[in-house]
């Protein structure tokens, strides 16, 4: 069986496909880059994937043929409202024209189930940190619950207002954490975990008003950054020993810091967890998730009708 996925949830338009025969995966995709002093505005964002798609949709033809495609799922969301709309237009499109059904797909799980696939795992303490989302999250009975999350902006937007702030050209993760490993850290700044909950704003708002000018940008980020994953790692340790799983997994687009990384492998193993990471291609957003997950649901009997391949801006994981 083969699933083509469709990833258009924010600044990534991306295909993929799943072959479950073989167990394989390809994908291909165009990230929006933002100009300087920039965040993502939608429309530009949204124009950006109708202007890549068709090179896309060709790089994928050329190796697959839709004739083969069972069926096509797609990222119905949570995201940026017209860039769901772009890969629905696309989804639509695939589906009438190929006599094709149409699956779902919530962008988190997607995240969780292509991070599994690709781990190994079976059944972790999920903390799940993206862009708009950061949660920590387990499985119960195939339906996913948020025990912790965050209480106002995502992580990722975090750090993307905070390049920002400080006034880089391309205020994208990678670019911070390079930054932060130049840095130390500035005592005196907010922490704010409340139960398995946490709070960000505060710290963004701290480096722009009271740090920006101040300190060098390579210790702001630094110190930042410190604290918002100090404060994750805290709650998701609360939320292993409550939960009293083996296994810990990470992902989502933040998922792909190092120093993040190093503090969630040691938290795991004062616990005697396992903890893993995928690769970085299936931590930024991609289609091939969505291909995956499509399938899992597929073989679930998910599927929706036509008329129902519309965005769902604010779709939560711990809904259906």
């Amino acid at each position: 069986m083969k699933i083509l996925g469709i990833e258009s949830t924010a600044h990534t338009l991306g295909f993929g496909l799943y072959d479950s025969d073989n167990d394989e995966i390809f994908q291909v995709k165009d990230m929006y880059k933002t100009p300087k002093g920039e965040g993502m505005v939608p429309r530009k964002v949204a124009d950006h994937h109708q202007q890549v798609a068709g090179r896309l949709i060709d790089i994928l033809t050329s190796k697959y043929s839709m004739k083969d495609v069972d069926a096509i799922a797609f990222s119905q969301g949570p995201g940026i409202g017209q860039c769901l709309q772009v890969g629905a237009f696309i989804t639509r499109l695939f589906a009438l024209k190929y006599k094709i059904p149409v699956i779902p797909v919530n962008h988190c799980q997607a995240h969780i189930e292509i991070g599994k696939w690709a781990t190994g795992m079976r059944n972790p303490l999920i903390i799940y940190v993206s862009g708009g989302n950061t949660q920590i999250i387990i499985q119960e009975d195939e339906e996913y619950r948020v025990v912790g999350e965050t209480l106002d902006i995502g992580m990722g937007n975090l750090f993307d207002a905070l390049g920002r702030e400080i006034g880089l050209e391309y205020a994208h993760g990678s670019v911070l954490e390079m930054m932060a490993k130049r840095g130390n850290y500035i005592p005196d700044i907010p922490y704010s975990v409340k139960g398995m909950n946490f709070v960000f704003a505060g710290l963004l708002t701290h480096a722009s008003k009271r740090m920006t000018g101040k300190y060098n940008n390579e210790d702001i980020v630094y110190s930042v950054m410190h604290n918002a994953f100090a404060e994750v790692a805290e709650a998701a340790e609360r939320a292993l020993c409550l939960s009293h799983k083996k296994e810990v997994l990470l992902c989502g687009g933040v998922a792909q810091n190092k120093m993040f990384q190093k503090m969630l492998y040691k938290m795991a193993g004062y616990h005697g967890a396992r903890f893993a990471v995928p690769d970085n291609e299936f931590n930024a957003d991609n289609g091939a998730m969505i291909a995956y997950t499509g399938y899992l649901r597929y073989e679930k009997g998910i599927t929706i009708p036509i008329s129902m391949v519309k965005p769902r801006p604010k779709w939560r994981i711990d809904q259906e």
